[in-house]
């Protein structure tokens, strides 16, 4: 019926999420308001865990946190005995105050600050990614003065050109990210990596983009960055032992969007693995992944209160919302799209082709365009759906408005596990 599976209609019309009605929850809590369901989450992340070991014994999945990063999310990342993926000082400092273990936080990011890797040393996180030679050096120096070695990876970029959006195409040459195997860029990095005292290098990283619905692009990923391992033992006596093959798998956000199961992912690059290490006669690494849409997506919905409806004849209908790109930039970004439902109207015919728009002072300030709602007056409540990543963790307080909250629900219960920021939090830090 819709892009999520835990959605459902009640016997008022109303959609409901994990059983609740969304109509109640937005009375309750106010609007806009982010809800996720506890439930969906942690069978994304059982669903990774468990493929994980059955396809290849010995590896890990680790959380992606800039999907949506929080200590909630944290903590419910280490019951269920993933890694954590982070990407800063604030994702690492949320983890650290969730109790998450520094043995099983991997930290990445194109740039760090010599105080960001600084606080993942002193908090002891299992592997550093290494983006870049100039980082290399600092991370090397940090170790030094502290006499610690650090454990890492190598960030390589295997020339891969995913069919994604350009914006978040990471794999290919043109990249912010990494350093390059075309030219020896990677390969001169890595010698550099395995001459240093304080460094021990245990394996390699890449990620070739993102929202991906395809298994060959990941299967080439893998055949790609086992080459160049063998190429590392032989020529450096280097022996690697770990391969981390990032995330990117595709959720569902609109009918049309066709997303292959995670397990099958995983089933098919073991099979790659395999058949690679068995040819170049390299012991099977230690895989990692790093899912974080596809855990957090589609356990997300975005409520909001719809104000006016304003129809220009001939061109087009806007449905303005009390929400906007504010707390969902991603289709002013990159046109994302969305299905979207009225919660109060969710039994009715989507009839009406209206456009989203925002309360943002900003002409793209929309959700979407040209997409089919039941007919919407004001006092309706809009809901946009699989918006769990890269909503919240995305928002900002353009126009000086305060971000929404964040609602779990579980098992029939709902809980509020971010606050609604308030008028006194924007002011905070202004002096």
């Amino acid at each position: 019926m819709f892009v999520m599976d835990c959605l459902d209609i009640n016997r008022k019309g109303h959609l409901t999420i994990g059983g609740l009605d969304t109509v109640d929850l937005a009375e309750k809590y106010g609007t806009p308001l982010y809800v996720m369901d506890e439930d969906v989450i942690r069978r994304n992340m059982r669903a990774y865990r468990d493929s994980i070991k059955k396809h290849y014994g010995d590896g890990l999945a680790l959380y992606a946190g800039k999907a949506f990063c929080i200590k909630a999310m944290c903590g419910i990342a280490a019951e269920e005995g993933l890694g954590l993926d982070v990407v800063s000082g604030g994702e690492l400092f949320t983890a650290k105050a969730a109790g998450f273990p520094p043995e099983r936080i991997f930290f990445h990011g194109n740039n760090k600050t010599r105080r960001e890797l600084t606080e993942a040393l002193d908090y002891g996180v299992g592997r550093i990614v290494v983006d870049n030679a100039e980082e290399l050096m600092l991370l090397s120096e940090l170790c030094a003065e502290r006499s610690l070695t650090a454990r890492i990876h190598l960030r390589i970029k295997p020339g891969i050109d995913a069919h994604t959006h350009d914006f978040v195409k990471t794999g290919h040459i043109d990249s912010k990210f990494g350093v390059a195997l075309q030219g020896g860029e990677a390969f001169e990095l890595a010698a550099k990596a395995a001459a240093l005292e304080n460094i021990e290098v245990m394996g390699l990283h890449c990620h070739i983009g993102s929202q991906i619905f395809e298994i060959a692009p990941f299967e080439l990923a893998a055949e790609v960055m086992l080459g160049f391992m063998a190429r590392l033992r032989q020529e450096l006596s280097l022996e690697l032992t770990e391969l981390n093959l990032g995330g990117g798998y595709g959720i569902r956000y609109i009918p049309s969007h066709d997303p292959v199961e995670y397990g099958a992912y995983i089933a098919e690059v073991a099979r790659t693995v395999r058949r690679v290490c068995g040819e170049k006669g390299l012991y099977v690494p230690r895989i990692f992944m790093e899912p974080g849409r596809s855990i957090a997506g589609p356990a997300g919905i975005t409520l909001y209160t719809v104000g006016s409806v304003k129809e220009i004849q001939g061109v087009r209908t806007y449905v303005s919302v009390d929400g906007g790109m504010g707390d969902n930039p991603r289709y002013a970004l990159y046109r994302a799209s969305y299905e979207v439902v009225l919660a109060n109207k969710a039994s009715e015919p989507r009839t009406q082709k209206v456009t989203i728009a925002g309360r943002n002072c900003e002409s793209g300030d929309l959700i979407q365009e040209h997409v089919l709602l039941q007919p919407a007056q004001q006092g309706d409540i809009l809901a946009v759906l699989a918006t769990g990543a890269y909503n919240y963790s995305m928002a900002s307080n353009y126009n000086r408005v305060p971000r929404p909250p964040v609602v779990f629900v579980s098992k029939g219960r709902d809980r509020l596990v971010v606050r609604r920021e308030t008028y006194e939090d924007l002011v905070r830090n202004d002096l």
